[in-house]
Formats: structure tokens, sequence, C-alpha cells
């Protein structure tokens, strides 16, 4: 059974700075495409980050560029989002995403997400 956590998450001052977390099991750690995303309230889910499998190599939306940092750690089969410089309009619910192998078939399986609020 693939399980996907997040952890992190919470109320934060314009400026600041989180961590975010996602604890995988269930599939291959280090063979899978990892992300983020994030609802805010009112909008649609959006890409936020994400990291390839074999290289490592990332990529982010413009939005958080220069800002967010998103590393995994294989042997923890942990993929984290390191927050910086936080704006209010990063105020959502961020989601952790495993592009994984499961049985034969590769499918998206999503984690319950984590709030973060800027907020003053």
């Amino acid at each position: 059974q693939v399980q996907l956590v997040e952890s992190g998450g919470g109320l934060v001052q314009p400026g600041g700075s989180l961590r975010l977390s996602c604890v995988a099991s269930g599939f291959t750690f280090s063979s899978s495409a990892l992300n983020w995303y994030r609802r805010a309230p009112g909008k649609e889910r959006e890409f936020v980050a994400g990291i390839t499998s074999a290289s490592g190599a990332t990529n982010y939306a413009d939005s958080v560029k220069g800002r967010f940092t998103i590393s995994r750690d294989n042997a923890k089969n942990t993929v984290y989002l390191q927050m910086s410089s936080l704006k209010p309009e990063d105020t959502a619910v961020y989601y952790c995403n495993a592009f994984a192998k499961v049985w034969a078939a590769y499918n998206n399986y999503w984690g319950q997400g984590t709030q973060v609020t800027v907020s003053s």
C-alpha cells in the first residue's frame, strides 16, 4: 500500500521559512519522480516543484524559483521542500506527489496535504 505522509506545515510570518517533509512507503522510492503541489483557497491545484529519480534534476514553478528548494533522501524515503522568503500568496495546502511504479503500472499517488499559512 502506497503512503505519502507530509509534515512541517504551519503558520509563518511573511519573509519566514518552513521545511516540509514527505515520508513515502509502498513503492521503490529511489526509482520514482517526486513532486510538490499546492492548492490555495478558491484556486486549482498547481505544480510547485519536482525532482527526478535518476539524476535528481529539479524544476520549479516560476512563482517559487529562487525561494523554494526540493530535495530527496533516498536512504530515508523522504522528499523535502525548503521554503524561504515566504509570501502571503504562498498560503495553501501543500501536497506530496509520487509518480511510481507499483505492480508493473505507473500511477500518481498523493499525500493528505499539510497546511501552510503565511500571515502577520
